[in-house]
């Protein structure tokens, strides 16, 4: 039996190393985002090793952001936890005194955008900062957006 191939070993070390270097690059990425998602737990007052428990984090996050804790259900149904991870992140994001521009940076540049909040300046501010910020806060009804902005309650 003839065992030759027209395959070489060089080639094989090349995959190798390109492997190895994917596997380390990879490895590094998570560490980072690990250690991001840590230090803005901890920011927040809440234990960082959470980050490390899929579903634990993301009740953790809730709690965070001062919401019910039905939207945990929320965020496991599919095609409805698209639009509730989002809307965590919005929230997640004004929690700390951030806008809307840095939402999307955490959604589609999390490797940049959540060591930015973690070992960055932000500052915690809490669940309520977004209403605090539009001047809200303590005032359902003073917006204009609001769909149950009365301005005489008994109109109807």
């Amino acid at each position: 039996m003839d065992y030759s191939s027209d395959y070489s070993s060089e080639g094989a070390g090349i995959l190798a190393g390109l492997g190895i270097g994917f596997f380390i690059f990879f490895f590094g990425f998570f560490i980072l985002m690990i250690a991001s998602m840590w230090k803005t737990f901890e920011k927040a007052g809440q234990p960082g090793w959470a980050c490390l428990i899929p579903i634990y984090s993301t009740y953790i996050m809730i709690k965070i952001v001062g919401k019910p804790d039905i939207w945990l259900l929320w965020c496991l149904i599919p095609c409805v936890n698209f639009v509730f991870g989002i809307w965590l992140t919005n929230l997640i994001s004004k929690s700390f005194g951030k806008d809307e521009g840095f939402t999307v940076g955490l959604i589609l540049l999390s490797f940049i955008f959540w060591p930015i909040l973690g070992f960055g300046s932000a500052k915690y501010l809490g669940p309520s900062a977004a209403e605090a910020q539009q001047g809200r806060f303590g005032n359902g009804f003073g917006n204009p957006n609001d769909p149950f902005n009365q301005q005489n309650p008994n109109q109807f």
